[in-house]
């Protein structure tokens, strides 16, 4: 199967100032997170794209639109299945605030029993954000073959929950798994498994493509004895 890129955003000044985001129309880059899109296609440079999706928020757009400028034969899909949380009437307040509700308890200790108020639960956000990359990863597969890769920019939950579905964790513990804004997460799946190549990777990704293969390799029929091996 494909190898999936999971772009979060740049950096925005809700990032910086510690408030909650959300769904909040007008949040884009800030400085720092321009800085860290303008560098995306350098440190993509040697990995070719099949496609490359995005949440419709405004900061996730601006994330890709280097990239995609300097790649304009590749398409780009918005999905509002990565969009961020519909985290309700939590959006736009100071996280600093938002740690003396009670429901934060809930959030950080139980994720998978949070739902926000006038919002979604985290149990919907994942489902929705798994369907949306394996229904891709199965369109990339058929279309340009399993050794395509495409990347899909969204949100820190969006990528945790992600990463935790591969890794056959329990969503509540999403919340042990860090992927900075900026950063780049590999997934590949495979028949057998899906495979965890980067967690999180803020330098260069050169060497995703021999990732790539490693994780084709270890899926090979009598790579492994079942239950582990050398």
């Amino acid at each position: 199967m494909p190898t999936l890129l999971l772009v979060r955003h740049g950096r925005t000044d809700a990032n910086s100032s510690g408030l909650l985001a959300g769904r909040a129309p007008g949040v884009g880059l800030d400085e720092h997170g321009t800085a860290q899109a303008a560098r995306l296609p350098r440190r993509l440079a040697e990995v070719p794209l099949a496609a490359i999706v995005h949440s419709p928020l405004q900061r996730c757009r601006e994330t890709v639109t280097p990239l995609s400028e300097s790649r304009p034969g590749v398409p780009v899909h918005p999905d509002e299945r990565i969009a961020e949380c519909d985290y309700g009437e939590w959006t736009g307040r100071p996280l600093s605030e938002l740690a003396r509700e009670p429901l934060m308890q809930t959030v950080q200790r139980y994720p998978s029993a949070a739902v926000f108020p006038g919002g979604e639960s985290l149990r919907a956000m994942q489902n929705r954000a798994v369907d949306a990359v394996r229904e891709w990863d199965a369109r990339i597969a058929a279309e340009h073959g399993a050794d395509a890769a495409w990347l899909a920019c969204s949100h820190g939950d969006i990528i945790k929950c992600l990463v935790a579905d591969a890794l056959g964790l329990h969503l509540d513990l999403f919340q042990r798994i860090g992927v900075g804004p900026g950063s780049v997460t590999v997934l590949r799946y495979t028949a057998e498994r899906p495979f965890l190549l980067r967690l999180g990777d803020t330098g260069d990704l050169s060497g995703v493509a021999a990732a790539r293969q490693t994780a084709a390799e270890a899926s090979a029929p009598g790579q492994a004895a079942v239950g582990g091996g050398a």
